[in-house]
């Protein structure tokens, strides 16, 4: 009896976090200015219809925050969409979300990781943008291994730090904007600078998203918060208004400043990464140039941090169901190590060999969200099967449980279908893979039990 008991401690977690920490962790993942290293491509993409793109986004991933509201409070424990969809469709479901899930939360701290190079080397061009992002890679993992509470309080200085130079950028843009007026037409950022096309804005909606990719993380710590899951649910809604409003601002101010237009950009590939910093070092300095560039290089560290951590308790939740290695979820102190540094060890593999190649960032980006736009699709349904198929809490109330979640799955399906092919062919290959692995499991349980 002694040695369970021990063992069963060995796979908690400490419940030390608040709301405010939560909101920490959500907005470092998703990053203030997140905008930034993707607004060329999004202006290209939507005809310069940027800030629509953004209001589009938002709403669009409000029927996902709504969705994780609603399951967050039936199943308050790590793990998120996999723990979710277990609930609401059966384990083989689960495991599929889990596993597209993982793609992402792999994936994405690596892009973050990358950017953070790329903006160092930027300012130190002696050092190549490798090092700097292992080095990146090395001190937030450290941070995640001292534990949840302590990287969370270095989170908030982070974030706040990351507030104070946007809310420079943004006064020094109305400055400008109010003195010399703006490059394009102020209705522009909604309405595009040349032809609107409502196809070209969904389009460009499916690379957003990946701004947007971390409110969702906040659900991984629902077993580390105190106060219960309305808390969780509560932290994952306002990250996700707090964050659309920060975006449609930021990019309908810094459209207007923009020199090129959407189609220059889009005839110019190269110049679409640099746009933001083109656009405010010509309007209003240099100094806000290295300002923005110095707070996204910690910015991207810091959202990698908190996007290994989310995925470190997603391998720790799908160890203790033993759908992947047991080890993984083993806590030393709580903390999740070896599970924290599976995901820190996959997203430094992943990180230094795109910093090594001059397309490795268009590599990245280009397959990141397809993983959890798929994961999100099976959480709508998680919601309709728990409350509207199972019924297990009564009669379904129609519009929560069935109208909300069925037209946030409709909308991000479109949203993959509209995804590049490079996306879309990794998203099959990885479920494939998914698939073999959840049927072998199934054989040798099947095997196991006879």
């Amino acid at each position: 009896m002694a040695q369970e008991t021990q063992a069963a401690d060995h796979e908690e977690l400490r419940r030390n976090l608040g709301f405010r920490d939560l909101v920490v962790y959500g907005l470092l993942f998703i990053a203030p200015m997140a905008p930034v290293g993707v607004f060329g491509t999004l202006d290209a993409k939507s005809h310069g219809a940027v800030a629509l793109v953004y209001v589009v986004a938002t709403v669009a991933m409000a029927f996902t925050a709504f969705s994780y509201a609603q399951m967050v409070r039936v199943a308050p424990q790590a793990g998120s969409v996999f723990t979710y969809a277990r609930k609401g469709l059966g384990e083989g479901p689960g495991f599929i979300a889990g596993w597209m899930a993982m793609l992402d939360y792999l994936l994405i701290p690596a892009v973050a990781y990358l950017f953070a190079g790329i903006a160092m080397e930027a300012l130190v061009p002696e050092v190549d943008r490798w090092v700097w992002t292992g080095i990146a890679v090395v001190v937030t993992t450290l941070l995640n291994l001292w534990g949840v509470k302590a990287a969370a309080r270095v989170g908030f200085a982070v974030l706040a730090m990351e507030i104070v130079v946007l809310l420079v950028f943004v006064v020094s843009a109305v400055v400008v904007l109010v003195r010399d007026g703006g490059l394009r037409d102020g209705w522009s950022p909604l309405t595009g600078d040349g032809s609107f096309s409502l196809a070209a804005v969904i389009g460009a909606v499916s690379v957003a998203v990946l701004s947007y990719l971390g409110f969702d993380a906040i659900a991984s710590f629902a077993e580390e918060v105190t106060g219960g899951s309305r808390k969780v649910a509560r932290a994952v809604l306002f990250c996700l208004a707090l964050a659309g409003l920060l975006f449609v601002a930021q990019t309908w101010l810094v459209a207007l400043l923009e020199p090129l237009s959407s189609a220059e950009l889009a005839a110019d590939p190269a110049k679409q990464g640099s746009a933001f910093y083109d656009a405010v070092d010509a309007s209003v300095g240099g100094w806000l140039h290295d300002l923005v560039a110095v707070s996204k290089a910690i910015g991207a560290a810091f959202a990698a941090l908190a996007g290994q951590a989310a995925g470190g308790r997603l391998l720790f939740a799908m160890g203790r169901d033993r759908r992947l290695p047991h080890l993984l979820a083993r806590t030393d102190g709580g903390v999740p190590r070896v599970a924290l540094l599976v995901s820190a060890t996959v997203t430094m593999i992943a990180a230094l060999w795109a910093a090594r190649r001059d397309d490795g960032l268009d590599h990245l980006v280009s397959v990141v969200d397809v993983g959890a736009l798929t994961a999100f699709v099976l959480l709508h349904a998680s919601v309709v099967g728990w409350f509207a198929v199972r019924r297990a809490e009564g009669p379904p109330h129609w519009f929560k449980h069935i109208v909300m979640p069925v037209v946030g799955a409709a909308i991000l399906i479109a949203v993959i279908v509209e995804a590049s092919a490079a996306a879309q062919v990794v998203g099959v290959v990885w479920l494939g893979v998914g698939l073999v692995v959840l049927a072998v499991q199934g054989a040798t349980r099947t095997s196991a039990g006879a």
